[in-house]
């Protein structure tokens, strides 16, 4: 029994694959089981921030999987402070809480949001507030945070006490929060699943001095979005905000699982022993590899990432078969003339992986990808849309 036919018997039926089975892979190329080779234009969603097989990653992960691969949290180890005081140093944030995926860490971001309020202003200070067609992860309070009505129909009933402001709309956002009582505004920067789309500059401003004035927490979900994605550490430093939570998961550890709640001065200390948890969670192995990760997210590096960005968005602007270009960095979506569907299953007949969010291809490779090979993977991309 070959590996598809395992995986249809044996796994659940939660994945339209792709009828590739991939084997191995080094830097922005993967290989599937017959020998022939892609450039991976997604990065495992944005996850392989340095492509596959990095050596750097690779020596950290190796050096700590060697020594302590796992222990629990009632005792101490050296990646996760080291990870922790890393990332606050970066963003000026004071505290994390490390998790094992985006999902989590948007659930420790509304707990502590939540608990703040319930702190300062009462219990009923529990609603949170968020934007249309978000996405803020598959557990049920997380989908119920989501601004999609197709994922709230799957599970009901889901976590109550979310409300859903239309993006651009302050007005509607300060009606909200007048007509409920409001612990924290919610939202992405770019709606990654919801088509790569960006919130503009001065709604997400406008938003968060509302919220600063009424003591309303101003969380970002950077889980898609964070770790050098957008060209910043953290999208929301493209817009000049500062967040009172962060949550990050995806690339922070390169290709293991981890997610972080990062957390600002007014809620640094709203959590006691025992009030939130998670087994796998500050791993020492993935903590050392978002250590590599994170520790190379300096400015010059950054700066290579948004050059990147433009030079992709600009061979695609115009080009036959592509409606617009939407995203920043290395988080583009595609609008294209035919369906997206049609145009990855194209680019993957060519020899390049891409993803799809709603009507767009989008496209997150990895952060280091070199320019002849993006090239390369845009010519491809862009005959797969004019055909």
């Amino acid at each position: 029994m070959d590996i598809r036919e395992l995986d249809k018997q044996y796994i659940a039926d939660t994945y339209a694959r792709y009828p590739v089975t991939l084997l191995c892979g080094k830097g922005a190329l993967a290989y599937d089981d017959k020998g022939k080779e892609y450039i991976d234009m997604g990065a495992g969603i944005g996850v392989n921030a340095f492509g596959y097989a990095d050596p750097v990653w690779l020596s950290a992960v190796i050096e700590q999987a060697s020594t302590l691969q796992h222990v629990s949290n009632l005792y101490y180890t050296a990646p996760a402070p080291k990870l922790a005081e890393l990332l606050c140093q970066k963003t000026g944030m004071k505290k994390a809480f490390f998790c094992n995926s985006g999902a989590e860490a948007n659930e420790c971001l509304l707990k502590a949001a939540r608990k703040y309020a319930a702190g300062k202003k009462g219990a009923e200070y529990s609603t949170v507030l968020t934007i249309k067609n978000s996405f803020h992860g598959r557990t049920l309070t997380t989908l119920a945070a989501t601004g999609q009505e197709h994922y709230h129909e799957l599970y009901a009933p889901l976590t109550p006490g979310f409300v859903y402001a239309q993006a651009g709309d302050i007005h509607g956002v300060m009606r909200l929060c007048q007509e409920n009582k409001v612990a924290a505004v919610f939202f992405e920067c770019i709606q990654g699943e919801g088509g790569v789309i960006p919130l503009s500059r001065e709604f997400v401003q406008d938003m968060a001095s509302f919220a600063a004035e009424e003591d309303i927490l101003v969380c970002v979900d950077e889980v898609q979005t964070g770790n050098g994605r957008t060209g910043a550490l953290y999208s929301y430093m493209n817009y000049g905000i500062t967040p009172d939570l962060v949550s990050t998961a995806k690339g922070l550890a390169g290709g293991l699982p981890i997610g972080a709640c990062l957390m600002g001065e007014k809620v640094r200390d709203v959590f006691a022993p025992g009030d939130n948890g998670s087994t796998f969670g500050a791993n020492p192995v993935c903590c050392a590899a978002a250590l590599s990760v994170v520790s190379r997210l300096d400015d010059d590096f950054l700066k290579t990432v948004r050059e990147k960005g433009e030079l992709l968005k600009a061979a695609f602007d115009g080009a036959p078969g592509v409606k617009s270009v939407s995203g920043m960095g290395l988080m583009l979506g595609l609008e294209t003339e035919k369906p997206a569907a049609e145009v990855v299953n194209a680019c993957l007949e060519g020899g390049v992986l891409c993803l799809t969010a709603k009507n767009k291809v989008r496209l997150l490779p990895p952060l280091n990808i070199p320019a002849g090979l993006l090239d390369k993977a845009a010519g491809i991309i862009k005959t797969a849309c004019a055909e």
